[in-house]
């Protein structure tokens, strides 16, 4: 268990995210089109996993575009936004924020993503939404980079992460 804070107050995660080092837990999201997305569907490529509680925040919403602009233009680098937000609520974002670079997967039918990656938040206003977090996956499946961002409302360590990928 973390101790992260939304606006100063004391939320904990299940479990502890996953060290540097370690293999990556295997994921089965769902996409904007409800089909699955899984570790396995970004073979071959390094990963950035970009989690967060809702699109409908300013500083989600920060994180997408920022993480769309850098690194997803990085060669075999697939960019994935994770958050509980319905599958319909990502695609439309997509549209209206003419996001293309991402992939957006939702965990609302994968709880257990939240658990072993050490995200689901299990107390505070936000329980049950995954916390701010920034983890890079290698091409061998193994974690390369973790932030766990220690207050809720603000944004990741771009610059760390990106570093991490050049």
């Amino acid at each position: 268990m973390q101790t992260i804070y939304f606006k100063g107050q004391p939320c904990h995660t299940y479990g502890e995210p996953p060290a540097v080092g370690q293999a990556a837990p295997a994921f089965h999201l769902t996409a904007p089109d409800l089909s699955d997305c899984s570790l396995d569907t970004f073979a071959g490529k390094r990963i950035v996993l970009n989690l967060f509680p809702s699109l409908d925040t300013e500083v989600c919403a920060r994180s997408v575009r920022r993480f769309n602009e850098e690194a997803a233009k990085l060669e075999d680098t697939a960019v994935v936004c994770v958050s509980m937000d319905l599958p319909f609520a990502m695609g439309r974002f997509c549209t209206l924020e003419g996001i293309n670079g991402v992939t957006f997967a939702s965990a609302f039918r994968s709880p257990l993503f939240g658990q072993n990656y050490g995200v689901m938040m299990t107390d505070g206003p936000l329980a049950g939404l995954l916390a701010r977090a920034v983890m890079i996956i290698d091409k061998n499946r193994k974690i390369e980079y973790v932030e766990l961002v220690g207050e809720i409302t603000h944004e990741p360590d771009y610059k760390a992460a990106l570093s991490t990928l050049r």
